[in-house]
């Protein structure tokens, strides 16, 4: 899945749970205010007064950070884990 601006912040919090970290770093710290829809990632990020260039910032952080998460690289590949092997 790649995340976009128009990802609902459930969403992205079901699905990527070390994105939670990630938006309270940036100040949206919608997330944790009881709210029972919190909307989309821009509209949590505009309400928090960030533009749309920032916005885009986001959207890349939070997707390699997802990628991380998830074992892949930039490219979709596994990350492999090459210490320790020997030839």
């Amino acid at each position: 899945m790649s995340i976009n601006k128009n990802i609902l912040i459930e969403e992205l919090v079901e699905k990527y749970p070390s994105s939670v970290r990630y938006l309270m770093e940036q100040g949206i710290r919608c997330i944790v205010c009881g709210e029972a829809i919190w909307g989309t990632l821009e509209d949590a990020a505009k309400e928090k007064g960030f533009n749309n260039q920032e916005v885009e910032g986001f959207v890349k952080d939070l997707n390699e950070l997802a990628n991380r998460e998830q074992g892949t690289n930039k490219k979709g590949m596994p990350n492999i884990d090459v210490k320790g092997i020997t030839d």
